[in-house]
């Protein structure tokens, strides 16, 4: 069994799909191959992978209820090709958005399904993530965390020979299990959708989103947004300069 996995984030790095993209290729069997689509110069090589794969999976921001504009046009081309070379593939769909509620994604699951319809391809199901920005910067919190303490490791070492220190230890499992339970809900349906693919299944449409209440999200999300804005040129920038006409 072959799986494509398609990141059509049009970000380069640190994108919120291609951490569920990776987390979603642990739970799949077989062989596995992992593309990128962010302009027509990748359509060919992703066609080229869909000759004898048996499932595709596409994973993509929410871009204004919608799919992200680029991948309009491919998923035009692959429907073209699919036909033209009679490929039978099942197709999932793992889209993650910026709003609290997984369910923000339904419309973007829909236009999955009903491309499948008219592809004469087999519609999976999909999994719509809420909150999925801020998941993914736990990913990275994480990752802080292990050097934190890697750091502490090595510093209590040279200090009191204890490359053992159980306070660092302990502190750094009560942040790792908060962060695990925020992503719980992801781990537990792409373990479903690995099952689902794995038995070639249909999976449905589920939802699931980070496990914090609405308002402590708020919160942080409007802190995390502010300081965002300040980095990429100014609060009101946008805003208040005068703007160009074409």
């Amino acid at each position: 069994m072959k799986t494509v996995f398609i990141n059509c984030s049009p970000k380069k790095r640190f994108c919120a799909s291609a951490y569920f993209l990776e987390l979603q290729r642990l739970f799949v069997k077989g062989k596995k191959v992992t593309e990128r689509l962010r302009n027509k110069s990748d359509y060919k090589r992703i066609l080229n992978e869909l000759r004898d794969a048996d499932t595709v999976v596409f994973c993509l921001p929410l871009y204004v209820d919608s799919i992200p504009s680029h991948v309009l046009p491919f998923l035009k081309e692959m429907e073209l090709f699919c036909k033209e070379h009679s490929i039978c593939l099942t197709v999932y769909s793992i889209s993650n958005n910026g709003f609290i509620e997984g369910n923000q994604s339904e419309p973007l699951l829909r236009i999955f399904q009903n491309f499948c319809a008219r592809s004469d391809l087999e519609w999976g199901g999909g999994i719509g993530i809420g909150g999925g920005v801020m998941l993914n910067v736990t990913r990275i919190l994480f990752v802080i965390q292990i050097g934190i303490l890697l750091l502490n490791i090595i510093l209590k070492g040279i200090q009191n020979g204890n490359f053992l220190p159980m306070d660092a230890l302990k502190n750094f499992a009560e942040q790792a299990l908060t962060l695990l339970f925020f992503n719980l809900g992801v781990f537990f349906y792409t373990i479903r959708m690995g099952i689902a693919i794995n038995k070639g299944k249909f999976l449905g449409k589920k939802y699931t989103r980070i496990l914090i209440p609405s308002f402590i999200f708020i919160i942080f999300a409007d802190i995390f947004y502010f300081i965002i804005s300040i980095f990429s040129g100014g609060l009101f920038k946008g805003w208040l300069s005068k703007k160009q006409l074409n």
